[in-house]
């Protein structure tokens, strides 16, 4: 749902207001002394014209986007492909897992204190048995969008930004675990914060926040106050996705989910309408995991949650 622009200002003012009367930050930032504005509204029409791509390619490629698999350095290039032309500094990481190659793909924004790096990431694979445009095209599609809201705007942020899309997730966090594994202690240290997008937009979805780092989880629950939407504390996926290399390693991390195979309960349809006694996602790990699969709604909050917390957390 495309929110009108009066409603967004409204609400955009309310998590401002928030922000000022407390002021909690990410890794020793300075109290905010303004009401941050600048962070856009991103299209959703930008992020489901990503994952009809996804899509594509899954069909071209044997229905899936799965580690070593044709359709998941496809799907890699088609990422590429459009940060490169926004004007990135992408890096192409290569590992081996289960006797395949395997890539993360690294993206770096000019400019900004690369002493103090935050960092957006999905995982970018699905499972062999579908094409996962939830799973997770969705937190793949909304990261690379707001990644070009980010050249679109010129941002010029006080931290360095760097986005990420993570190979063999699906295989027990190879890609993203390669990537910290692989990183000095003190490039370790320079990472304020990672935020994690792993499933956002589930077909009967609940609006879930990681409680790892409070400061990261607090702007989450802020932006969605300013919205009027609940949230609940995600638990299906505790450990499970990409940030928890990251926070193994001693980086704050936080991130946001819609839920997969749970059961949404009466009381969470009361907070967020959908179906009681029906998963979050039916057809999570499944080849029903298709375009059809998605909530708009949520991938269009979500998406919008997505480049508040960049904005927010890198300023």
């Amino acid at each position: 749902m495309k929110l009108s622009v009066s409603w967004r200002t409204s609400a955009a003012a309310a998590v401002a207001a928030a922000t000022l009367l407390t002021s909690g930050s990410i890794a020793g930032a300075a109290p905010r002394s303004e009401a941050l504005a600048a962070a856009p509204d991103i299209p959703v029409a930008g992020v489901k014209a990503h994952l009809t791509q996804l899509q594509s390619i899954a069909t071209a490629n044997g229905g899936n986007r799965a580690h070593g698999r044709p359709g998941y350095k496809a799907s890699l290039d088609y990422v590429k492909a459009k940060l490169d032309a926004a004007g990135y500094t992408t890096t192409i990481q290569q590992f081996t897992s289960s006797g395949r190659t395997g890539y993360n793909l690294i993206a770096d924004w000019p400019g900004g204190d690369t002493n103090q790096v935050v960092m957006a990431g999905s995982h970018l694979d699905s499972v062999s048995s579908g094409p996962g445009i939830n799973d997770n095209g969705s937190g793949s599609a909304a990261v690379l969008e707001t990644a070009l809201a980010v050249s679109r705007a010129g941002y010029h942020p006080t931290k360095h930004l760097r986005f990420a899309w993570w190979g063999a997730e699906e295989l027990g966090l190879v890609g993203s675990r390669y990537y910290v594994n692989n990183l000095s202690s003190a490039n370790r240290a320079k990472i304020s914060g990672y935020l994690n997008f792993d499933m956002i937009g589930s077909p009967n979805p609940g609006y879930f926040v990681y409680d790892d780092d409070p400061a990261i989880e607090k702007t989450f629950k802020d932006y969605y106050a300013g919205l009027g939407v609940a949230t609940e504390i995600e638990t299906e996926g505790d450990g499970r996705s990409d940030h928890a290399p990251f926070k193994s390693a001693g980086v704050p991390v936080g991130g946001l989910f819609t839920g997969a195979s749970r059961t949404k309960t009466a009381a969470q349809v009361t907070k967020w309408g959908g179906t009681a006694g029906q998963s979050f996602d039916r057809c999570y790990h499944s080849s029903c995991d298709t375009t059809s699969n998605i909530n708009d709604t949520a991938l269009d909050r979500n998406s919008d949650a997505v480049a508040y917390a960049v904005w927010e957390l890198s300023e």
